[in-house]
């Protein structure tokens, strides 16, 4: 026999049950998301936490008292994952426009002491910036690049994955690939 439950699942509307068995039954979405909806499905039917735990192939039915409040104050939020763990990020969303608008910015020679941006000079010129970044590595910035869609180029510059600049007669045009997106996945 089961202890008494402090915070019972709340009544499922038709949308989240709805949401939930889809979400159940789904072969592309996490494991983790799908077996939480599993789990909410068995609570939902009367199942017991413990009973609940080990059908869906989990040890503990207070992870599932967990999951069951979490579902009670957030929804259907509930269901993704959140930050598991490790070290949170250093820099913030200011920190990391700072450093796409120096990669945007076309290198002069005598003040950035290169014609193109590499990470080590990127790096070297948000160090020594007033308001620049004085400890950033250079696995961030290729970090914030790659986030913002750039990438190392055949010409040792970073550039916007996709785009290109080409001569034509009628001057210099920018030329952008329909299928960029789908390659980088």
């Amino acid at each position: 026999m089961s202890r008494r439950k402090k915070d019972p699942l709340r009544p499922l509307t038709d949308d989240e049950r709805d949401a939930l068995s889809q979400l159940s039954r789904s072969q592309a979405a996490p494991a983790a998301e799908v077996a939480r909806a599993k789990l909410l499905l068995f609570v939902a039917s009367g199942t017991d936490y413990q009973d609940a735990a080990r059908a869906v192939g989990r040890n503990s039915g207070d992870a599932v008292s967990a999951l069951v409040g979490r579902f009670n104050r957030e929804g259907l939020a509930a269901l993704a994952p959140r930050h598991g763990g490790g070290r949170q990020r250093v820099y913030d969303e200011q920190a990391r426009t700072r450093i796409l608008a120096e990669a945007q910015r076309t290198p002069t020679p005598e003040q950035d002491g290169t014609a193109t941006w590499s990470l080590s000079a990127l790096k070297r010129v948000l160090r020594g910036a007033l308001d620049g970044l004085p400890s950033v590595s250079t696995y961030t910035l290729w970090e914030v690049l790659h986030e913002a869609g750039y990438s190392y180029q055949q010409s040792r510059t970073w550039c916007p994955t996709g785009t290109a600049q080409r001569k034509r007669k009628a001057g210099v045009v920018t030329v952008t690939d329909p299928d960029a997106e789908p390659k980088k996945s």
